[in-house]
């Protein structure tokens, strides 16, 4: 049947990223113990996971069911070491699902490879190759994961606003201009 990956708190849950700028690899890592699960992501997915995961606990924060970062007054390093090694890829990212998990406030992170998620749905449909990362984590993993990947993606190339895919420096062609190319930012105004 499919390969599930589960951890429960792990001891780390991280982005991170390999190779030169403009053919860079991102990786979601978890891992517990010896045990270690790595899925590559395209540089928007693990973008939009940190997203949503702050989209989720500013809301949760909202609703009074958690405490703000700077109401819980536990300062702690950031985790800025690379990712553990060896770095052998378990699968590619499809779909990503977030649920809040009140009993122990904690968020559950799922990452589907291709396709898989679908399949979900489908009695005995799985097969072999079918993989899924399940990670529990805390809040403070969370709002580590966020902050860890904002400093991953600012240090390199911004996004186009319209079609999210990287402006290298030597120019970018968006495939949504259908050919036509005007400065992103206006600096006469």
């Amino acid at each position: 049947m499919e390969l599930i990956h589960r951890y429960a708190f792990p001891d780390r849950f991280v982005s991170g990223a390999v190779g030169a700028p403009e053919g860079r690899v991102f990786f979601v890592q978890t891992r517990q113990g010896s045990r270690m699960t790595n899925v590559v992501c395209e540089r928007q997915q693990i973008r939009v996971l940190a997203e949503h995961i702050s989209r989720v606990l500013a809301e949760l924060e909202q609703m009074d069911r958690i405490f703000s970062e700077a109401e819980t007054g536990r300062p702690r390093p950031l985790d800025v070491e690379p990712l553990d090694v060896p770095l052998d890829e378990d699968f590619r990212a499809g779909t990503m699902i977030i649920t809040w998990l009140p009993e122990t406030a904690s968020l559950k992170i799922e990452l589907f490879a291709p396709g898989v998620y679908r399949k979900m749905t489908e009695p005995d449909t799985l097969g072999d190759d079918d993989k899924v990362l399940q990670v529990v984590i805390t809040l403070d993993q969370a709002r580590d994961f966020i902050a860890r990947t904002g400093r991953l993606l600012g240090t390199h190339n911004p996004s186009c606003p319209f079609c999210g895919q990287p402006i290298w420096p030597t120019g970018h062609f968006c495939p949504r201009s259908n050919g036509y190319r005007k400065p992103l930012i206006d600096f006469t105004e």
